[in-house]
């Protein structure tokens, strides 16, 4: 089969590999119909962290081609999605979805990141271990265009804004509209966010923010400009989809006093500085984590079924279409942000 094969910094190319097969009679093989490209994996793009040859990416929806013996909620035909994350489906926080926090491996487990026994997802198909824990089967309804966001950045903007508990009447300010960036719009905004501030540097992402329902915030000083559109008072939520120097310190600045903040954006930074008196003086609470994708996946299913999150907008937020075959240039274009790149998903076909 085809994959994309992370050969270090700057370097992606669309190799032939071995089949995947399954590694024990728990796992399954996914044929990938659409694969995609997350914000997170330019992070080995920029850096080198030490070890390469393995294909990449996280994120993918397809079609079950074989199962294994024990495998009771799966069969061969089911359309299903691939959480980024992977469990052991046997702890306590596995069955209850948190596979973050698995207690059997003791460090998060993601597909495409080298781990010894665990493919990428950038591929033509995917052996993924202890099945009836890391696949989500998808509604006939469901678009493989929402399947692709549901694997792991409309989880993960969920998750972020629902640890910061928007609620009825809140104003949110979301810092970085990126994929998960703009899902963080529509989730604050699905959960009854009364208004939502869209901070990015870049028009055209302000732009598909506006489109979801948010409000522009295009000023040199976006602390000032908050302020006054706030009234001086500051938001109650700030969803920072960055997660960087510059922007956690926006975030902490943006918000009131008693408000809360949500970092989602992973840094390739290891730490950053931290305006400590600031957040102490504000009583602010003050989440990070990463998103456990199953343990988000049966209310955001609900969330789209009932239609409080719009498919439609959210497939529009895929601004590419692009073959596997294109996978090093289209990593080279979003790394770039090229031609008002936003998300691209890949064709294995093609």
């Amino acid at each position: 089969m085809r994959a994309l094969i992370y050969g270090g910094p700057g370097n992606i190319q669309c190799e032939s590999v071995q089949d995947p097969i399954l590694s024990d009679q728990d796992g399954a093989i996914v044929k990938t119909t659409l694969c995609s490209i997350c914000g997170s994996d330019l992070h080995p793009y920029h850096l080198d962290l030490g070890h390469s040859g393995y294909c990449i990416g996280h994120e993918a929806v397809g079609e079950v081609i074989e199962v294994g013996r024990n495998v009771k909620t799966f069969a061969v035909g089911d359309r299903v999605l691939v959480p980024a994350s992977l469990g052991c489906g046997l702890c306590l926080p596995c069955r209850q979805g948190n596979v973050v926090l698995c207690q059997t491996h003791g460090s998060h487990r993601v597909f495409g990141q080298g781990v010894p026994g665990i493919g990428g997802c950038q591929a033509e198909a995917i052996a993924v271990p202890v099945a009836d824990s890391n696949l989500y089967r998808l509604a006939d309804g469901v678009s493989d265009e929402v399947g692709i966001m549901l694997t792991d950045n409309l989880a993960t903007a969920w998750y972020g804004a629902r640890r910061a508990r928007v609620g009825p009447g809140d104003v949110v300010a979301v810092i970085g509209l990126g994929a998960v960036g703009l899902q963080c719009v529509a989730s604050a905004l699905a959960m009854g966010a009364a208004r939502v501030l869209a901070i990015d540097l870049l028009a055209d992402r302000r732009a598909l923010a506006v489109k979801l329902g948010a409000e522009s915030i295009d000023a040199p000083d976006v602390a000032a400009a908050v302020l006054e559109a706030t009234k001086g008072a500051g938001v109650d939520v700030v969803l920072d989809a960055n997660g960087g120097p510059v922007t956690t310190a926006l975030a902490i600045e943006l918000v009131g006093r008693g408000g809360r903040v949500s970092v989602l954006g992973v840094s390739e930074k290891v730490s950053i500085a931290f305006p400590i008196l600031t957040a102490l003086r504000k009583n602010l609470e003050f989440h990070t984590g990463v998103c456990s994708v199953q343990a988000e996946l049966p209310v955001l299913m609900r969330e789209i079924e009932s239609g409080r999150l719009n498919s439609r907008a959210l497939s529009e937020i895929i601004t590419h279409r692009m073959g596997l075959s294109e996978g090093s240039e289209a990593y080279a274009m979003f790394n770039a942000r090229k031609d008002g790149m936003v998300k691209v998903v890949l064709d294995p076909t093609r």
